[in-house]
């Protein structure tokens, strides 16, 4: 965590999960879920566009299970490439991140093992919700807490950590909008997808855990856009020195092209949720 005043005229505070093992805060569901069980199994399946497959990959390193992972084709090869590294078995489908679920579910139904969702398992919201328990603690004092959404793990589990107790804003690229239109729609609802933050932010729509917590406990959804994305990331390169890729750098992008504008004295952290970056400064 950073406190830092980044040229919006009051300090924010930075949640940088981009520090953790892998890059992103995947790794906190995937050891939950391969933890969760009475005994650990000897295979694990999932489906990433490459953020939760290297967490899934990790930790099934670290814990002796046997990894078969399951990568649209689409992905960048930054994301794709080091899962072999971790020893795990990589199947590249040719499509998006819901082709790559649909064949990791009917692998796991043909030849077992321990199915692990990306967002959609109590584990995954349970493990994202540390992320709030541990704001709660470094915070307290915190009105809002802004975090990108694709399926929606993340901030399901922040919004059920606070509860109504802290303002959660979910943040979303024009063309990754689904919890946007679960809102707009009342209910999750199949999006198009579209521009730059596919492979982190890229599912179709709002799983069904997320849409009923960010129902309960999230404020708003406010989206951006692909050159918004692209200038937050720069800001924080030339702000803070810390490089993130384009999901994680949404809720930046909402603060510095006003889509989500601030109180006077609000006190705002900001989620980075990812590093895997196929940017440079």
């Amino acid at each position: 965590m950073v406190e830092a005043d980044v040229g919006l005229g009051s300090p924010l505070v930075f949640k940088l999960d981009t520090l953790q093992p892998t890059g992103t805060f995947k790794i906190r569901g995937a050891f939950n879920r391969l933890l969760s069980e009475d005994t650990l199994p000897e295979r694990v399946v999932a489906a990433s566009g490459g953020n939760f497959a290297r967490a899934v990959a990790h930790a099934a390193r670290a814990l002796g299970v046997e990894a078969h992972l399951f990568v649209p084709d689409t992905s960048p090869t930054e994301k794709i490439e080091p899962l072999r590294s971790y020893g795990a078995v990589v199947h590249l489908i040719s499509g998006m991140y819901p082709d790559a679920l649909a064949a990791s579910e009917a692998y796991a139904a043909k030849h077992g093992g321990l199915f692990a969702h990306a967002y959609d398992q109590t584990e995954m919201v349970a493990g994202a919700g540390t992320l709030g328990l541990e704001l709660d603690a470094q915070i307290p004092d915190a009105d809002t807490v802004l975090v990108a959404v694709g399926g929606g793990g993340l901030i399901a589990g922040i919004a059920a950590w606070f509860r109504g107790d802290v303002k959660v804003v979910g943040v979303e690229t024009e063309g990754t909008a689904s919890l946007h239109a679960a809102f707009a729609a009342g209910r999750p609802t199949d999006v198009e997808l579209s521009g730059i933050a596919i492979s982190s932010l890229g599912s179709r729509r709002i799983g069904e855990l997320p849409g009923e917590a960010a129902r309960q406990w999230v404020a708003e959804s406010v989206l951006v856009s692909d050159e918004d994305i692209v200038g937050a990331q720069q800001h924080l390169w030339d702000e803070l020195r810390v490089v993130v890729e384009a999901g994680s750098a949404a809720p930046m992008a909402s603060l510095l092209s006003g889509a989500y504008r601030p109180e006077p004295g609000e006190r705002v952290a900001v989620v980075l949720c990812g590093a895997n970056a196929h940017w440079s400064p």
